[in-house]
Order: structure tokens, then C-alpha cells, then sequence
């Protein structure tokens, strides 16, 4: 069951379930957001910012970093508010992949599932293991992977 979710309560360890997925809503990719990132980054590879030289390239025009389209899909994943305060530690990804470029005036959105869920031996947090996709505008997955992330209990905070 998959829910569009751009806010609302934010969900603990106990209020999810495997199988449960949200959609956020989209974000457009555009050329500032792609000259930000290189200048935070230090990566200012020609096929990020040199029309001219990507245009000779498989792509054809400039691609987003693959580092920005995560960072923008946990922007996208806190803006839920699923997340929000109840989320205690990311503590990794697994199996992370990008699948195919993202443009300039691409729209991008993160579907995310719970797939397991597990115990920990801190009483107060539990670990939920989440698939996320990252897909354009046409549906087409562009990223994907598993987050690793510590939540709070009810009765935590």
C-alpha cells in the first residue's frame, strides 16, 4: 500500500509496519541547484556543469551529481514529516544505485516501504530497514537502495 504523504504525524517504531510505503511529493532538479551543489562539493566535472561538453556526451546535456539526487530525497523524505523528531540515527544505506541520469528540469519523488523491522538493545529505539526509490517524472527509477535508520519508541521522547 503505497500513500502520498506530505506531512501529518510523525511515525514511531511501533506505528509502522513492513509493506507500508509513502510517496513524496515532487521536486524539480534545476541548473542553480546543480552550480550549488558543485560549489559545496568541490565536484565540477564537465558533465555537471559544462553544457558544451555534455552535449557531446551519451546523455546529451548536463546530468545532476548522484550525491545531490540522495540529498535531495532525504530532503524529500523529511518533508513527509513520516520522520519528523522520530527518526533518532540514519545509520547507513545498503545496495545504493543510480539507474539512470537525472536532467536539468527532471522532477523527482521517493517512494519509500518498510521492509523490516527489528528489536535493538536499547529499550527506547528499533530498526527499521526501508527500500527507497527515487523516480522521475515518468515513473522510472533513477535510484534506489535501502536505508538503515534507528527509530524512537512512543515512549522515548
Amino acid at each position: 500500500m503505497t500513500q502520498t504523504s506530505t506531512g501529518g504525524a510523525p511515525l514511531h517504531f511501533e506505528d509502522l509496519e513492513v509493506g507500508v510505503a509513502w510517496r513524496s511529493t515532487g521536486r524539480t532538479v534545476t541548473e542553480a541547484d546543480i552550480a550549488a551543489f558543485a560549489g559545496v562539493s568541490g565536484d565540477f566535472n564537465p558533465i555537471h556543469v559544462d553544457a558544451q561538453y555534455a552535449a557531446d556526451t551519451v546523455f546529451g546535456q548536463r546530468v545532476a551529481h548522484g550525491a545531490l539526487v540522495l540529498a535531495i530525497a532525504t530532503g524529500l523524505r523529511q518533508q513527509q514529516g513520516t520522520f519528523r523528531g522520530t527518526l533518532k540515527a540514519w545509520l547507513g544505506m545498503r545496495d545504493w544505485r543510480f539507474m539512470a541520469p537525472v536532467l536539468i528540469g527532471d522532477t523527482i519523488h521517493v517512494v519509500t516501504e518498510v521492509t523490516e523491522l527489528r528489536d535493538t538493545k536499547d529499550p527506547l529505539a528499533g530498526l527499521a530497514i526501508q527500500r527507497v526509490e527515487v523516480r522521475n517524472q515518468r515513473g522510472e527509477a533513477v535510484a534506489k537502495g535501502e536505508f538503515v535508520t534507528l527509530m524512537h519508541r512512543r515512549d522515548s521522547r
